[in-house]
C-alpha cells in the first residue's frame, strides 16, 4: 500500500544526452554551485553512464521515443511508484518528457505513447543493461 515518487529520472539532464561529448557552458553542470555534478559527469563512473546511454539508444529508437521518455516510463513502469518528478528548463523539455505518458501533440518526435511499450522483455533488456534492477515486493520478501 506504499508507492514511491521518484525525482530526477534524466539524472540531473545526463539522461538528456547533452553530457555526452563533455560539459557544455550553457548546461547545468558548467555552473558553480553544480561543481559536483560535473565532477560525476566526467568521472569513471560518468562515463560508464554515457556507454550504457549508447547502449539503450537502440532500445529507444525500437520503441519510437527519446532516452528521456524511455528514463521516464521506465520508472513509471515500475510497481512501487506512484509518480515521477520531472524538472525542465523549457517547455519543450517537458512536452518531450510527457511523451512517455501521452501521445506526442507536436507532431515532432514520437508519435504515440512509451509507457504501454514497456512490455517484460523490453524492460528485461533495458535492466540487463543498467545492471541496477530494482526489486520487486516478490524479490524483497523471499
Amino acid at each position: 500500500g506504499v508507492g514511491a515518487m521518484t525525482w530526477s529520472p534524466l539524472a540531473c539532464g545526463i539522461i538528456s544526452g547533452k553530457y555526452g561529448n563533455g560539459v557544455p557552458e550553457s548546461s547545468r553542470a558548467a555552473l558553480k554551485c553544480y561543481q559536483w555534478l560535473k565532477e560525476k559527469i566526467i568521472s569513471e563512473e560518468g562515463r560508464k553512464q554515457q556507454v550504457k546511454l549508447k547502449d539503450l539508444s537502440p532500445i529507444a529508437e525500437r520503441l519510437g521515443c527519446t532516452l528521456p521518455q524511455l528514463a521516464v516510463a521506465w520508472c513509471l513502469r515500475n510497481e512501487g511508484v506512484s509518480s515521477v518528478l520531472l524538472g525542465s528548463s523549457n517547455p519543450e523539455q517537458l512536452i518531450e518528457n510527457l511523451g512517455a505518458i501521452q501521445a506526442s501533440a507536436s507532431g515532432g518526435g514520437t508519435s504515440a505513447e512509451v509507457l504501454p511499450k514497456m512490455t517484460t522483455h523490453i524492460v528485461n533488456e533495458i535492466d540487463n543493461i543498467l545492471g541496477n534492477k530494482p526489486y520487486s515486493k516478490k524479490d524483497y520478501r523471499s
